[in-house]
C-alpha cells in the first residue's frame, strides 16, 4: 500500500496527541454563509497528520460535524442522505440500540445533548493550560470576526496529576491508553498486540479502511461513505460520549467486595478490568503488578487469551477482554478484526487520592471518543454486544463490569482456579459505576473536504 497523504488527514485521526490539556468547544451555526466563511478562516489552523519533526506543537486544533451541522452548512440533499443511517439519526435516536436506557436514557442527559443543537465540535489540545487558552482566544477572535458560530458550551479535560506528575490514569485509578489499533499506512510507534493476530502468532496492522473512508477494510470492501467520493476520502466518524464516573460508589463497592474476596482488594480491582491498576496485564502477571512489563512496548499489549479459555488468569468478563477479545473466540482472532475502534479523550474533573472523601455528585469522568470508519459495525456493535450484552463472551446477559448499565441488578463472575490466592468469586447487585451524560456522532472530514465545505462546492454529481 502506498503511503497515506498525511497532510490531507486531520491529525486527531492519525495520532493520539498525548498533550495533557484539552477543550472541546461545541458549536451551533445560525447562518450557512457565515459558518462556511468561518471554516475557511479556520483551515490554516487545522492540525494535519504530518509528522512533528521539530517536536510537539504547543497546541492543536481539529473540527468535526454532526449530520445536523452539515445540513446547517447547506450541503446538498443528495449528499446528506448518502451518509450512513446511524450517522444521520445521531446518538440520541439510537439510545435503545446502544443500551442507553433507564438512568442513561437521553431524558437524563445534559441539556446540551437533549436539545439537538450541536453542529460541530472544535477540539483544541495544549501542552500547557496557557497554550490551550492562547489558542482558544485566537479561535474566539476568528469566530467573532466572521460571526460564523455561537459556542453553546465547552468541555475541559486534562491528564490526571498524581503526586505532582501527569499520568495516564483515570478516576477509578487505572492506567489507561494501551489498546489502540495499528492500521496499514498509519505511521506510529507500533507494538505487538495492537494490530491483528496472524496465523504464526505475530501481529500485523489492520486494513486502513477500518479507520479511514476511501480505503479497503478487512473484508476488502470500501466502508459505506457519503458522495461525492472526495468528500468522504480520508475522513472518519467519531462517537463522542461524556461519561460521568460514580467514584464514591466504585470505591465503596470495591472496598466491601475486596474484604470478601480471598485475593484481596487490589487483585479484585485487577479482575474487574483485566489489568492491575498500574497497567500490568493479568494475562502476563496474574499475581502481582509488574512495571517492567508495563514499560516494555514488546510486552505490555503482547498477549492472547486462547490458553486461558476458562478465565482463571483474566476473567472472561473483564473489561479489556470484552472490548478486545483477541483470540478468545477462536479462529485466531479473525472475528474481531472488524470490531476495533480507536479511542481518544481525556478525564475531566479533579483527581482525588484514595484517602480523599469523594461524592458521586462531584463532576468527574471521561470525555470519551471512538474513531472508526463504520459507527454501526464498530462502535455500536462493541457497545451493544460486548458492553451491554455478554453472550459472545459466554456471559449471557451479564454486562461489562465497569461500563455496563446495570441498574443495581448486574453480576460479575471471577473464574479463579480454586487456590487461596485466586478463588472463584461472584460480585452481585452491581450498581452503575459510569453514567452517560450525553453525546453524539460526528464526521471528521479531510482537509480537502473542509476546503470544499468552506467554498460551498460539494457536488454529489
Amino acid at each position: 500500500m502506498s503511503k497515506l497523504n498525511e497532510t490531507d488527514i486531520q491529525g486527531f485521526v492519525l495520532r493520539g496527541y498525548n498533550l495533557p490539556f484539552a477543550r472541546y468547544l461545541f458549536l451551533h451555526f445560525e447562518d450557512a454563509a457565515r459558518a462556511r466563511k468561518l471554516i475557511g478562516a479556520l483551515l490554516p489552523s487545522i492540525t494535519t497528520g504530518q509528522r512533528w519533526d521539530g517536536g510537539k506543537p504547543q497546541n492543536t486544533v481539529n473540527i468535526a460535524f454532526t449530520h445536523r451541522g452539515l445540513a446547517a452548512l447547506e450541503l446538498p440533499a443528495a449528499t446528506l442522505i448518502s451518509f450512513p443511517v446511524e450517522f444521520q439519526q445521531g446518538m440520541r435516536a439510537r439510545a435503545e440500540i446502544l443500551g442507553d436506557i433507564g438512568r442513561n436514557a437521553p431524558e437524563h442527559w445534559e441539556a446540551l445533548w437533549r436539545e439537538n443543537r450541536v453542529h460541530a465540535c472544535l477540539g483544541v489540545y495544549g501542552i500547557s493550560l496557557a497554550a490551550l487558552d492562547a489558542r482558544c482566544a485566537e479561535l474566539q477572535a476568528l469566530m467573532d470576526e466572521t460571526h460564523g458560530t455561537i459556542v453553546l458550551t465547552w468541555q475541559d479535560a486534562a491528564a490526571q496529576v498524581v503526586d505532582g506528575k501527569q499520568t495516564g490514569k483515570e478516576h477509578f485509578g487505572y492506567t489507561d491508553g494501551f489498546g489502540n489499533p495499528d492500521y496499514l499506512g498509519v505511521e506510529r510507534s507500533t507494538q505487538p498486540g495492537q494490530g491483528k493476530l496472524m496465523p504464526d502468532g505475530s501481529w500485523a496492522p489492520l486494513a486502513t479502511g477500518e479507520l479511514l473512508l476511501g480505503y479497503a477494510d478487512e473484508a476488502g470492501e470500501l466502508p459505506v461513505a457519503p458522495i461525492p467520493h472526495i468528500l468522504a476520502s480520508n475522513g472518519t466518524f467519531m462517537a463522542y460520549r461524556k461519561l460521568h464516573q460514580n467514584l464514591a460508589t466504585f470505591r465503596a463497592y470495591l472496598e466491601e467486595q475486596g474484604k470478601l474476596y480471598g485475593g484481596g482488594k487490589e487483585k479484585l480491582a485487577a479482575k474487574f478490568i483485566g489489568r492491575w491498576r498500574d497497567g500490568t496485564p493479568l494475562e502476563l502477571s496474574p499475581d502481582s503488578e509488574n512495571q517492567s512489563i508495563v514499560k516494555d512496548p514488546n510486552r505490555s499489549t503482547n498477549f492472547t487469551y486462547g490458553k486461558d479459555a476458562d478465565g482463571t488468569r483474566c476473567p472472561i468478563g473483564a473489561h479489556v477482554r470484552r472490548v478486545h477479545p483477541r483470540d478468545a473466540f477462536g479462529f485466531q482472532g479473525k472475528l474481531i478484526d472488524r470490531r476495533r475502534i480507536t479511542r481518544r479523550g481525556l478525564p475531566y474533573g479533579p483527581f482525588a487520592a484514595e484517602d480523599e472523601a469523594v461524592s458521586d455528585s462531584d463532576d468527574r469522568g471521561v470525555a470519551f471518543m471512538a474513531l472508526n470508519a463504520s459507527l454501526s459495525r464498530q462502535f455500536e456493535f462493541v457497545q451493544q454486544q460486548w458492553i451491554e450484552y455478554g453472550n459472545d463472551a459466554r456471559q449471557g446477559n451479564d454486562k461489562d463490569m465497569l461500563m455496563g448499565n446495570h441498574g443495581g441488578k448486574g453480576k460479575f463472575v471471577v473464574q479463579g482456579d480454586g487456590s487461596a490466592a485466586n478463588p472463584p468469586f461472584v460480585c452481585a447487585k452491581l450498581p452503575n459505576f459510569v453514567a452517560l451524560l450525553g453525546g453524539d456522532y460526528f464526521f471528521l472530514p479531510s482537509i480537502t473536504a473542509l476546503g470544499m465545505i468552506a467554498l460551498g462546492v460539494v457536488d454529489p454529481r
